[in-house]
C-alpha cells in the first residue's frame, strides 16, 4: 500500500494522543478525521481508494514476436495485449505516484537489416493515449555491435506530427529512415513515458520511395552557432 501512510495506524495514534489529553473519540471518529487530513471526503471514500490501490495487477499476455522494452520497474508499468481490444497492444502506468519522469515502457521487435539495406524504410502505426505523459513509436538502425546507431527517430523532438500526450483518439504516426549498406539490425516499437496509457495497433514496416522525406533527428546543423556563449 505504497500510496497511503497507513491510515489505520494514524487513526490509532491520533486516538491515543487525544486520550492523553483527556479527549476521547471512537475509532470510527478517528478514521473520519484521518480521511479528511489526507484530503478525502470521508473514510468510506478513502477505504475504497485503498482497496483499489491494493488490488493485484493482472499481467498481460505478450503478442507473438514482441518483447518488453524500456527503463522501468514492474511496479510502475505493465505492457502486452489489451484484453478488451483485438489486435491492440498497450503500455500502461499502474503506479499512481512516484514514477520517475524518465521511466518508460513498451514493446519492441528486432530484425535483420539484410532485406532492407540500401532502401528507405517507413514504420507506421496508429496510437491512442489517455492521460499520457508521452506515447510514441520509435525506430533505430544499428551497425554491428559496439558502434553508434546509423539512424534513430522516436518523434520526441518534432514540432508537428510527433509524440502524443494527454488524451487523443486513434492517430496515425510514421517514421522514415534510410538503411545504409553497413546496417546490421533494425529495432522498432512503441512506448509510454511517465504516466497514463498508450494503445498501439496496425504496425507496418515497408520500403518507400526516395521522395518520401526522412524523419530522423541525427542531422547536423549547417554551421556553428553561439560561439560567444551568450
Amino acid at each position: 500500500m505504497s500510496d497511503f501512510p497507513a491510515p489505520k495506524t494514524m487513526a490509532k495514534s491520533l486516538r491515543s494522543a487525544l486520550a492523553d489529553q483527556d479527549i476521547f473519540i471512537s475509532h470510527g471518529q478517528s478514521l473520519e478525521v484521518v480521511a479528511r487530513q489526507l484530503g478525502y471526503a470521508n473514510w468510506n471514500v478513502l477505504s475504497a481508494r485503498m482497496d483499489a490501490s491494493e488490488a493485484p495487477v493482472v499481467a498481460l499476455g505478450m503478442p507473438t514476436g514482441w518483447v518488453p522494452c524500456g527503463r522501468y520497474s514492474g511496479k510502475h508499468f505493465r505492457t502486452g495485449i489489451d484484453p478488451d481490444m483485438r489486435g491492440v497492444a498497450v503500455a500502461e502506468a499502474i503506479a499512481k505516484r512516484s514514477i520517475p519522469g524518465d521511466s518508460f515502457a513498451g514493446l519492441m521487435q528486432s530484425i535483420s537489416a539484410e532485406a532492407y539495406r540500401g532502401k528507405r524504410l517507413q514504420l507506421s502505426a496508429q496510437l491512442k493515449v489517455r492521460e499520457a505523459g508521452v506515447g510514441t513509436i520509435w525506430m533505430r538502425i544499428d551497425p554491428v555491435a559496439g558502434r553508434r546507431s546509423l539512424g534513430f527517430d522516436n518523434m520526441m523532438r518534432r514540432k508537428t506530427k510527433g509524440a502524443l500526450s494527454g488524451d487523443s483518439d486513434w492517430t496515425e504516426r510514421a517514421i522514415v529512415l534510410d538503411v545504409p549498406e553497413e546496417a546490421y539490425s533494425i529495432h522498432f516499437g512503441f512506448f509510454l513515458q511517465a504516466s497514463g496509457i498508450v494503445w498501439a495497433r496496425d504496425f507496418r514496416l515497408e520500403a518507400v520511395a526516395e521522395d518520401v522525406p526522412v524523419t530522423g533527428d541525427r542531422d547536423l546543423p549547417s554551421g556553428p552557432t553561439n560561439l560567444n556563449l551568450f
